[in-house]
């Protein structure tokens, strides 16, 4: 798993601990990784891993293959968001959230297909409704989580004749320090961008109040760790999970919604 310092990966590598599952859990710094010893049973391992370095996933593939006699679930949910308007990003953290949230989980993946193939294991891709609908102000993100769609379901065709499942995990709302943690980001990237404030400050101000009230009711990461669980064990696993009650009513609105009418609703909420 990728991505288990915090969040819903920290949630999902503790659940499947729970359930016995014997957990490589793969983070970035050690005192994440001692907080998961502290946390979880002998069977959860840590596992140092930056999905942007070759390196790091190589040796990461090598471990687990020293400790185990071949996978049977991948979960890729190493991600980042960081708010910035499209013209104003510095093209460099752009790439760089397309290659956390999108380069990484196919470099993982392949790293790992070979321990997963002999246990016809589970792959899942944490997602989010913003791999289906795309807001102002988050065009990297959700540039990385459209991609994660198209990837998940070519793995998903792909490695079908292995009886290799695939699914993707689409959750809406949650409580997790990603977007603050993305927000103090933005600000950074706002001192390297002059123009950022002069143009969308308004939009930015009205983004963040928007992201702190949705965070007030994000559900639990909890919640999306029993789905993560529930496509890794289910006889017939789901292409697709929606997680919240605002994933599920987004994706079945939108397409209802004409353009237009949707841009004007946005705009709106979003002070553009």
């Amino acid at each position: 798993m990728t991505g288990a310092s915090t969040g819903i990966g920290r949630a999902s590598a503790l659940r499947l601990d729970a359930a016995g599952w014997r957990v490589f859990a793969g983070v970035r710094r050690e005192e994440d990784a001692a907080a998961l010893r502290e946390a979880g049973s002998e069977r959860l391992l840590p596992v140092h891993l930056d999905v942007t370095d070759a390196g790091q996933i190589a040796a990461a593939a090598e471990s687990v293959a020293a400790q185990a006699d071949g996978l049977h679930g991948l979960v890729n949910n190493a991600g980042v968001a960081v708010p910035s308007p499209l013209e104003t990003i510095p093209i460099e953290d752009f790439r760089r959230q397309v290659e956390v949230n999108l380069t990484g989980q196919v470099a993982v993946t392949q790293a790992l297909l070979e321990q997963l193939r002999p246990c016809r294991g589970r792959i899942v891709f944490i997602s989010s409704i913003g791999g289906r609908i795309a807001f102002p102000l988050t065009g990297a993100y959700h540039a990385a989580k459209f991609g994660v769609e198209a990837v998940g379901d070519v793995f998903r065709q792909e490695l079908r004749p292995w009886g290799i499942g695939v699914s993707i995990v689409e959750p809406g709302s949650i409580d997790t320090p990603i977007w603050d943690r993305g927000e103090r980001t933005a600000d950074e990237i706002g001192g390297r961008s002059p123009h950022r404030d002069a143009l969308y400050g308004r939009a930015i101000e009205a983004y963040r109040a928007t992201v702190r009230k949705t965070a007030e009711r994000g559900i639990p990461p909890q919640k999306v760790a029993a789905v993560v669980e529930r496509a890794l064990t289910a006889k017939r696993p789901r292409a697709r999970y929606l997680v919240g009650i605002d994933a599920k009513l987004q994706a079945r609105v939108r397409p209802l919604v004409p353009t237009p009418a949707w841009d004007r609703i946005v705009a709106r909420a979003m002070g553009l």
